[in-house]
């Protein structure tokens, strides 16, 4: 059985996620969401949220699970026994990190391989830093994220008016 873990800080959820998640449940025997906690992010969704909100998008794939995770992704993936990391790619601009991310991962542990999915051209311009600044000025974010989550999303910007 081949394990794959797709991290990441959804940050909000987007449908360029979901799309990463749609298309590798299809590879992998089982694929672990990993939300994870990024110190150099201030983030606008708890640990908790988030991991609500990908619960809510994954129930209907039986190959998927959701969990989180604080430390090094490569010392979480050797705990999960997964061989496999997904990075998704939506412009050049993020491969250069990515790139030197599974490098970093490859030199600690050569066991885990680092492969790289583009997302789908018409996800490619959607970032939760973008879903975050529309909601946050009360732009329309639907065709940005999935149903299961917009409410959810919505109701964290009526909280916290401005909050980007």
């Amino acid at each position: 059985m081949v394990c794959a873990i797709y991290p990441g800080s959804f940050d909000p959820v987007t449908n360029g996620h979901l799309d990463i998640i749609d298309r590798a449940s299809k590879v992998f025997d089982h694929l672990i969401v990993a939300v994870l906690e990024n110190p150099r992010k201030i983030p606008t969704f708890s640990m908790e949220e988030k991991v609500q909100m990908l619960n809510k998008i994954v129930s209907k794939y039986n190959n998927v699970e959701v969990d989180s995770y604080k430390g090094l992704l490569i010392d979480y993936a050797k705990q999960r026994g997964a061989r496999i990391i997904i990075k998704g790619l939506r412009a050049i601009s993020d491969f250069e990190f990515e790139f030197q991310m599974a490098l970093t991962n490859r030199q600690l542990n050569c066991e885990v391989e680092t492969m790289f999915m583009m997302t789908n051209n018409m996800y490619s311009f959607i970032s939760s830093g973008i879903v975050k600044e529309i909601a946050g000025y009360g732009g329309e974010i639907k065709a940005l994220v999935p149903p299961q989550v917009y409410d959810m999303i919505i109701a964290k910007f009526k909280a916290k008016p401005g909050q980007t």
